[in-house]
């Protein structure tokens, strides 16, 4: 493998290049590091919610900013994930910015929101059911039929296992993304504190997820937080203002070893903001993490 204008470049079995991209969310405090280190930033990735109600100039400077490097729509208010019909005036605004900025994709939480006419202010993990699968997959047509393209399925990060679940999370997002016949952005933050609060391990965890599915991931950090009550236990908390810690990395390694396809990496970084060379760092071990899979995927193949 060798790395070819920041992105990096493995071979497939078939002597085909995979050309995998690292990049960053769009933060605007994080503007003038990203315009001074552009050379080293594959893709930028923008949060289409703060932007729903973005005037016309701020609309030419995201066009702008697409111009110099392909931006990805990130999208986290819809709902997709409810049993109820996701709100029509999202997947509209949403459309508006697809049709303005042209982005490579766009993508969306499995995750419902609001209940009702009530916001409940997160993104909260559903039942895990065959009627939740159907509920969503609905969800994710109507999206499509709107905007125009299948949004990018991600996976969350919960506190609690959702009560009545009938399928494990990597079943569900298998089923889901199986049936509505769309890409996955696989947070795999989200899945490594989801593992360690229920007791599994992330990389077989991982495994069961659709891992040719696989087009966006994103990487971030949290800390750990006590259980409620007395409990001696505490539970890892997603909370986007931590570094990548060294077993996501290592997850991307083994991510990198299955999944043949070419990857779009993110780096998630929401406060706690440190300089810039610390996520150009980050940045880096992330190609490094791909670079180690793509150059021992053969050694899988061998085993077998």
């Amino acid at each position: 493998m060798e790395a070819v204008a920041g992105a990096a470049v493995a071979v497939d079995k078939h002597h085909e290049p995979i050309r995998d991209r690292v990049g960053i969310g769009w933060r605007g405090k994080l503007a003038a590091g990203i315009f001074s280190n552009i050379e080293q930033i594959d893709i930028l990735e923008v949060i289409a919610d703060d932007h729903y109600r973005a005037p016309s100039t701020m609309l030419r400077a995201l066009r702008t900013l697409a111009a110099h490097v392909p931006i990805t729509l990130h999208g986290v208010g819809m709902g997709l994930a409810s049993t109820e019909p996701a709100q029509v005036d999202r997947m509209e605004k949403m459309a508006r910015l697809v049709d303005a900025l042209q982005p490579d994709s766009w993508s969306e939480h499995l995750a419902f929101v609001r209940a009702g006419c009530i916001e409940i202010g997160h993104l909260a993990a559903p039942p895990r059911t065959a009627h939740n699968v159907e509920a969503a997959i609905a969800n994710i047509e109507r999206a499509k039929n709107l905007v125009g393209s299948y949004p990018l399925l991600e996976n969350i990060a919960t506190l609690i296992n959702p009560p009545a679940s009938s399928l494990d999370e990597g079943t569900w997002v298998s089923e889901i993304i199986s049936g509505s016949g769309t890409g996955l952005l696989l947070d795999l933050h989200n899945l490594y504190a989801n593992a360690l609060n229920f007791g599994e391990a992330p990389k077989d965890v991982l495994r069961r997820f659709p891992l040719d599915k696989v087009s966006v991931v994103h990487l971030s950090g949290g800390h750990w937080i006590p259980e409620p009550g007395n409990s001696p236990r505490m539970r890892l908390l997603d909370d986007h203002v931590h570094d990548v810690p060294a077993p996501v990395y290592s997850l991307l390694t083994t991510l990198a070893q299955h999944a043949r396809q070419p990857l779009t990496v993110i780096l998630e970084r929401d406060g706690n903001y440190p300089a810039f060379d610390s996520l150009l760092n980050q940045i880096s071990a992330a190609r490094d993490a791909l670079r180690l899979g793509r150059s021992t995927a053969h050694l899988l193949s061998d085993a077998a």
